[in-house]
């Protein structure tokens, strides 16, 4: 047993995926693929910035006030195209120069659909796992996440920005993509400016997920209205957990819930 406020799982990029959850031990969530867990909330949650406890969970794991003034829930996190770290601005100027103001990729990555996104090069192949790609490409460089969110914008024209999680978890996805054409295709549509940053590297990363069974059908389940969540554990993807009969977890959004977990 491990008990504890959750956080997103820690992935390993492998032959298989590794996924490990942190609670009052580290645990190897693979280990228990194919085998009965069992999650238990005990109704509280900490806020992750200050560590409070908070009735509600805002913007995954806050409390109100730090989620209205905590850099790492500003408006420019989900929409990068206004950040101004690069002019010395922000809610924190601090953090957001370690954070936003450092090397940035914009890539292209097949999860429900070919999807375009962006991240810091240190978040690599973190943020493609957090999604559920099975597999991406590195499509543009740029200096800072402002940058790269004006690319993003541009790209939104040819590629959808949100991932299916229905599709993504049941494993619905076109074989026939093929992201090197994806990214080239782009070329005669866009500005010479973004032309500038794209990147020549065509390696391509695949992501093999730890799951026995994909379901046919999904069904998400929250603590809210079930803080026991419990059956035999069929897989993990994104930072989704998959059990028997299509029922899924979704690790990130209980951000700061504090659990028990069962094995």
């Amino acid at each position: 047993m491990a008990v504890g406020n959750l956080s997103k799982m820690t992935a390993v990029l492998d032959d298989q995926i590794n996924y490990y959850l942190k609670l009052s031990e580290t645990v190897h969530m693979n280990e228990f693929i194919g085998k009965s867990i069992r999650l238990e909330w005990n109704g509280k949650i900490n806020c992750s910035s200050c560590g409070k406890i908070t009735k509600k969970s805002f913007g995954q794991g806050f409390c109100y006030n730090c989620f209205v003034s905590a850099p790492e829930s500003a408006e420019c996190i989900l929409r990068p195209e206004l950040c101004r770290a690069h002019l010395g601005e922000g809610r924190d100027p601090e953090w957001e120069e370690k954070h936003h103001n450092q090397p940035h990729i914009v890539y292209l990555a097949a999860s429900s659909a070919v999807k375009v996104g962006i991240t810091r090069v240190q978040q690599i192949p973190t943020r493609w796992i957090d999604q559920g790609a099975t597999s991406a490409i590195r499509l543009a460089e740029v200096p800072n996440r402002y940058e790269a969110g004006r690319i993003e914008v541009a790209l939104k024209e040819f590629f959808t920005d949100k991932t299916h999680w229905q599709k993504m978890l049941k494993n619905d996805i076109d074989e026939s993509i093929d992201l090197v054409e994806e990214k080239w295709s782009l070329e005669e549509h866009l500005p010479s400016d973004i032309l500038d940053f794209f990147s020549e590297n065509d390696e391509i990363t695949e992501m093999n997920y730890p799951v026995e069974d994909y379901p046919s059908t999904v069904k998400s389940r929250s603590f809210e209205k079930t803080p026991i969540i419990e059956g035999i554990l069929k897989g993990i993807k994104g930072q989704y957990l998959i059990f028997e009969g299509g029922e899924v977890l979704n690790i990130r959004t209980h951000t700061s819930y504090y659990i028990e977990l069962g094995y």
